[in-house]
């Protein structure tokens, strides 16, 4: 596991390949923000710290299993 870590930092250097992760991260993140909204009545409406942290683990479990396909 080491390795393929340290083949994934390596490969991070590149501003491409680095920018494309980020984007898969961040597009994870905000697809679960707007779909808890929908599920939870709250488009449009505050998050609290529960909320925002549940969002969270849901956008980093989410792009988890997008990378695990």
């Amino acid at each position: 596991m080491k390795k393929v870590i340290e083949k994934l930092n390596e490969g991070l250097k590149d501003p491409d390949y680095r920018q494309g992760w980020i984007a898969n991260i961040a597009m994870a993140q905000l697809d679960n923000e707007r779909w808890y909204r929908e599920k939870h009545n709250k488009v449009g409406k505050y998050l609290n710290y529960k909320d925002r942290h549940t969002i969270a683990n849901l956008g980093a479990e989410y792009f988890l299993e997008l990378l695990s396909k």
